[in-house]
């Protein structure tokens, strides 16, 4: 059949044609699209919910995951099954998309706590992953703590993108996910950028937030002092960081971790083992290069990357001779990423709407999520467990009169009447009649009968429990904090970040000059800081003890030393290392207390082995008094003048038994007194005179004479020129709370008050403990006054001395790890 042409097609009837016109607007629908294109990309892409801290995406992952069984004892799969599954189940917007979110997911360097274990190449700071065909994952074990509890109505399930399916609108998230491995996104008109923090501090903020929810930002940064990066690295500079946690935005600069070392026998480097925050080695490479070639950083000839999986990041800058390599540091931290700057942008979705939230306001939203979540889990298991004990009672009264009920169903003429038959006859409902039809005859013996009875028992047990949590406001708090220790318990890892003030005493301006390698010998003091930075003063005039104080970190230690010279640094392990004063920064002059926020960390400085730590420094001078050591099984030592070897760096003085430690050494004259304080409260002086010095090799003698299961929390040395200005200060609690969180009990004493007793015996009580403490978990015996500080070297307030040698303490009012 030919096919017509259009020309010989008749014309159309105008009647029969039907359309219609709408005359719109352009640029009111143009309006309407882009609000609700930017609402999409907002709530549906961008943002995290601040409950959970997850985007859609990354909540569909960990959903979908855990709806695979891809549990962390299971085997891996393929990566590019998981994003199959969950871009046909879940997410439609492409695959590149939730394989990016994947990998973000499973990379150490960019959270803090990883959700995913990746096997196979998951990309570096420098280079994208591979390809999901050619990676593998599964759940790690984090992830589970935010996916537990999904099948227990802790949660709404909404539908998916074509209402076949359910997915939940949040994750139940018994980590603080948001705060802990931060956040990044650009959404429309809007963006957020949240830094990661440390699981142990975040979740005893939470606790104290539960526990006083009237509490201040300041009483909250008492255990969350500052991020906590996930590659280390150094914050310089802690102002920003408060703005941020008041107002939800701030900024903060981050820093290398870096020390100088000898990389060739003549020619010192500079050796980084830590960069700033999503900084990689071949980018500060890149830049140095850069730097050297436009002549604005001098004296570096060579930098290599050395990072291997053995060693991790090891970043070699190498200086030319004639520099001075604290500047040439400095040229590098002004002109390369070695030192970054951080924004903060707390935007997150707080019931669907986006908003920037502080430091307060993102605790209060995760601690009432966890509520609502263990409430909802308690309701649910309490209808549960009524329903079984329903079951229960009548399957009891079943076995009771198991004739009758058998006589009951045999002269039934069918299921429906045999039900009926039984709800009369023995006052059953109908699931308790159902639940009997459908009994097993194994399960009619005596023994049977036992275990329901046992199941009753513990049912009426749970259900009374879970009734209880659910009427009481108090008790259910307290379920959710201890839920939230059990969390920090399992899954918290120590601080990797160290925080400062500031960036010390830097070179200045002309450092960027050649600077000579020789530096005048002038007398210094060398400082020793809880947290573990040292430094040394400008001068040799005494650290002040009054005027203006630092507000960060107390002192370990000091010795007086030269510029030039050398010190020594006494590890818990009994071995001394050589350090030279040089290497340290120098802190400006000061009137009051010298600020060690310029500092330099000891990782930096010298390297100990794993587990080691270190306990003080002492002076290495020929004419130093003997030191005095004590152990932590009640050993103490005076080492015997004229005992530093001249050619070794490191040296043992003193030899310690299997699993004891060095807790604490000082230089002792003959007419001071040694002071031990032992876990159980017990105070011990006597004079040195009763020790007498010993060789290297020695292994001391007793000291202190300790309880079962007790050992020794301090050690030191009271000059008896100062004898009437030392303080005893002690700190009680519970050895079954989480290092680091607890709020112990604190007592300041003179010393005055305690009697000396000889060598070797129990010593006197130094304080009464109180109702859920059974440990010193703190004390400290020096000249005051006193000062103690949190993890972060923050301040806490002590109480005011009493006059009652056994009395008991004063709660602090936050965490307390070191005294001086």
């Amino acid at each position: 059949m030919a096919r017509r042409s259009a020309s010989s097609r008749p014309p159309l009837d105008p009647s029969e044609i039907n359309e219609t016109i709408i005359d719109i607007d352009v640029a009111s629908e143009m309006e309407g699209s882009f609000l609700e294109y930017a609402y999409s990309v907002i709530y549906a892409r961008a943002l995290p919910d601040a409950r959970d801290g997850l985007k859609p995406v990354q909540r569909r992952i960990l959903f979908q995951m855990a709806d695979m069984g891809l549990r962390p004892d299971r085997a891996h799969v393929k990566s590019a099954r998981v994003v199959g599954e969950v871009m046909g189940k879940l997410h439609p917007h492409g695959d590149t998309a939730i394989y990016d979110a994947l990998v973000r997911l499973a990379q150490p360097f960019s959270l803090r706590l990883p959700l995913v274990d990746g096997h196979g190449n998951f990309g570096s700071l420098d280079d994208g992953p591979a390809a999901p065909r050619y990676t593998e994952a599964r759940l790690a074990t984090s992830a589970t703590a935010m996916t537990t509890g999904l099948d227990e109505d802790v949660v709404d399930f909404v539908p998916n993108y074509d209402n076949k399916l359910t997915q939940p609108e949040v994750l139940p998230a018994a980590i603080p996910n948001l705060l802990v491995n931060g956040a990044s996104g650009i959404a429309v008109g809007m963006a957020t950028n949240m830094a990661p923090h440390n699981l142990v501090e975040v979740v005893a903020a939470a606790q104290h937030l539960i526990k006083h929810p009237e509490a201040d930002l300041d009483a909250l940064m008492r255990f969350v002092p500052g991020p906590d990066l996930p590659t280390g690295g150094k914050i310089v500079g802690l102002d920003g960081i408060r703005d941020a946690y008041r107002t939800g935005r701030g900024s903060f600069r981050t820093r290398a971790t870096a020390r100088i070392e000898n990389v060739t026998p003549k020619r010192k480097g500079i050796v980084f083992t830590e960069l700033p925050y999503l900084v990689g080695p071949e980018k500060v490479i890149e830049k140095i290069a850069e730097g050297v070639k436009a002549k604005k950083i001098q004296g570096v000839t060579n930098a290599t990357d050395l990072t291997d999986r053995s060693h991790g990041l090891r970043l070699v800058v190498e200086v030319k001779t004639g520099f001075n390599p604290e500047a040439v540091l400095e040229q590098l931290y002004r002109y390369t990423p070695l030192e970054d700057s951080f924004g903060i942008n707390n935007v997150a979705l707080v019931e669907g709407q986006p908003r920037t939230l502080g430091l307060r306001e993102l605790l209060q939203v995760w601690v009432a999520h966890r509520i609502d979540v263990v409430r909802r889990r308690s309701a649910y298991r309490l209808a549960k467990r009524q329903d079984r004990l329903h079951l229960v009672l009548g399957l009891l009264v079943a076995i009771v009169d198991i004739d009758e009920v058998i006589q009951v169903i045999r002269s039934s003429d069918d299921a429906r009447t045999a039900r009926a038959r039984l709800q009369d006859v023995f006052d059953l409902s109908e699931a308790q009649a159902e639940y009997i039809l459908e009994l097993q005859l194994r399960r009619l013996t005596k023994f049977s009968r036992i275990e329901l009875e046992k199941e009753q028992e513990a049912l009426e047990r749970e259900i009374a429990e879970l009734a209880e949590i659910l009427a009481d406001e108090a008790r259910l708090r307290g379920v959710v904090s201890s839920e939230m220790t059990e969390v920090a318990k399992t899954y918290g890892t120590p601080r990797r970040t160290i925080l400062l003030e500031s960036a010390g005493a830097g070179p200045s301006s002309s450092a960027a000059t050649v600077v000579p390698l020789e530096v005048e010998d002038t007398p210094c003091w060398v400082l020793f800081s809880a947290t573990g930075l040292l430094a040394r003063t400008a001068d040799g005039s005494v650290p002040g003890r009054s005027g203006s104080r630092a507000a960060h970190d107390v002192l370990r230690g000091s010795v007086l030393a030269s510029a030039r010279g050398e010190v020594g640094l006494l590890t818990n392990r009994g071995r001394v290392v050589r350090v030279s004063v040089l290497d340290l920064p120098g802190l400006p002059p000061t009137d009051g207390a010298p600020s060690l926020s310029g500092g330099v960390p000891l990782s930096e400085v010298v390297a100990l082995d794993p587990g080691e730590t270190a306990v003080t420094i002492v002076s290495l001078a020929p004419d130093a008094p003997s030191l005095a050591l004590g152990t932590a099984q009640g050993v103490v030592k005076r080492l015997a003048p004229g005992e530093v070897p001249s050619n070794r760096d490191s040296w043992d003085v003193v030899s310690l038994k299997d699993g004891d430690v060095v807790v604490g050494a000082a230089p002792a004259e003959d007419t001071d007194e040694l002071v031990f304080v032992s876990s159980d409260a017990s105070l011990l002086s006597f004079r040195a005179t009763a020790v007498r010095p010993q060789g290297r090799s020695a292994g001391g003698m007793a000291g202190i004479r300790l309880a079962a299961g007790q050992e020794v929390t301090f050690f030191g040395v009271v000059p008896a020129d100062v004898r009437d200005l030392v303080t005893v200060v002690t700190v009680a609690g519970s050895s079954d709370a989480l290092p680091g969180t607890q709020v112990g009990a604190a007592k300041v004493t003179p010393y005055e008050l305690y009697p000396g007793k000889g060598r070797a015996t129990g010593g006197v009580r130094a304080q009464r403990f109180l109702k859920g403490e059974d440990r010193l978990v703190l004390a400290w015996v020096g000249e005051g006054p006193a000062r103690a500080v949190g993890a972060a070297g923050q301040p806490v307030d002590l109480p005011a001395p009493v006059e009652r040698r056994d009395g008991s303490g004063v709660p602090l009012p936050g965490p307390v790890t070191a005294i001086g």
